[in-house]
């Protein structure tokens, strides 16, 4: 998202339940067993979580801000593995990358994908609906194969505005949510991350927690209005302070956009084991936790050259500062620890969904879209874990 300007980003952190048949009982303890020590097998839980996954859409809008700073952070050929399948090389000259102006072909193909992995839904990264960053939003609402996936919104508190000058953003999220795909949890309530949350700054701009609460209220009695149930709010930010505030700004539960340190490095199980105890620390706040699944966080592209929102990052500063890429195998095993640790929350505690960093994170270090030119590995690893069927070819998803 835009608001990356610190050295390192803090901890932020549908009707129906499916069934565990897509987890097979032989295959979740094997899965956890993966990360070693500390994550004992656990026997198969009759239900799970959804499972969904973030996307920040930068790379759609060629001579935008956005997209032409991500191509100039991929396009060093170390780099270049990283690039969504999509990405081409200009007229064969080294260190240059592009991307398509019409995205209908990728944007179906990115919706097979989604699907093949057994993805429940995709969080999008919230911008205005004339903002570049919002292009795949619209162009995936427009697609006859989004009936197929749900989604929901990924907002930054920021861009809801102040207590004295409300942005138009919290209107045209509750219009989204009347969408038949948007994404649903129990009594038919539209899920809805906010996120990117600092005291500081709900002092500054509502006036304290009780403003923000007043925020909060509204939005959900103007989605009653329209027809719609009381949104089902997931916040996510500086970790202690909802820990201490979450329950009463009115929260439903918290969550996590990332969790890493911005001086990290280290394996990718060192990066888990980091996850996995934002999990249980942001639980202090006595509220259901939506867990993010991390699936890397490799900052070296942008740290090489500085993408414009990151006003702080100086080049090269930093660079020995990441974890590794994830094995298939570890990758699986961190996603089905987070369905168990779901499942194993008492019933009041107990969050609807996780959340994976990221579909499209990819000069950041977090992806699961198949990358140049149609390396799958990350949606397989997936699709182990939440469909556990047959094996099924993934030559056809680029």
């Amino acid at each position: 998202m835009d608001n990356r300007n610190e050295a390192a980003r803090k901890p932020f952190a549908l009707t129906r339940r499916m069934f565990l048949a897509s987890l097979s009982a032989s295959f979740l303890p094997g899965a956890l067993s993966v990360l070693g020590s500390g994550h004992s097998a656990a026997a198969p839980l009759p239900h799970r979580p959804l499972v969904g996954a973030i996307r920040w859409d930068a790379w759609y809008s060629p001579g935008s801000q956005p997209t032409e700073a991500v191509k100039q952070s991929l396009a060093p050929e170390r780099y270049r593995w990283r690039t969504p399948f999509f990405g081409t090389q200009v007229n064969r000259t080294p260190n240059t990358l592009d991307f398509p102006t019409s995205i209908q072909t990728e944007m179906d193909k990115e919706i097979d994908q989604a699907i093949f992995a057994g993805l429940d839904y995709w969080a999008f990264a919230a911008y205005g609906a004339n903002h570049p960053m919002s292009k795949a939003l619209y162009e995936f609402r427009a697609r006859p194969k989004a009936a197929n996936l749900r989604y929901c919104m990924f907002t930054e508190l920021g861009r809801w505005g102040s207590q004295a000058k409300l942005s138009s953003l919290p209107h045209e999220h509750i219009g989204l949510m009347a969408d038949k795909n948007y994404l649903r949890v129990e009594n038919d309530r539209p899920l809805y991350f906010l996120g990117f949350i600092k005291g500081a700054d709900v002092q500054r701009s509502w006036g304290g927690v009780e403003g923000l609460r007043s925020q909060l209220s509204k939005f959900k009695s103007d989605a009653n209005e329209a027809g719609l149930a009381d949104p089902y709010i997931v916040l996510a930010g500086d970790m202690k302070f909802l820990s201490q505030e979450a329950a009463n700004v009115g929260a439903d539960a918290v969550g996590s956009y990332a969790l890493t340190t911005g001086n990290g490095r280290g394996s990718f199980a060192d990066l888990a084991k980091y996850a996995e105890k934002g999990w249980n620390d942001l639980a202090a706040s006595q509220l259901p936790v939506v867990p993010t699944v991390m699936t890397g966080w490799d900052r070296r592209p942008r740290i090489e050259h500085p993408v414009p929102w990151e006003t702080k990052q100086r080049p090269g500063d930093g660079i020995t500062n990441f974890y590794t890429a994830p094995t298939k195998k570890e990758l699986a095993g961190h996603l089905a620890q987070s369905i168990s640790w779901v499942n194993s929350r008492a019933p009041d505690r107990r969050a609807p969904a996780v959340l994976i960093y990221a579909w499209n994170e990819n000069d950041e270090g977090g992806w699961l879209v198949p990358t140049m030119p149609c390396q799958t590995d990350r949606l397989e690893a997936l699709r182990e874990v939440l469909k556990a069927t047959a094996q099924s070819s993934s030559k056809n998803l680029c």
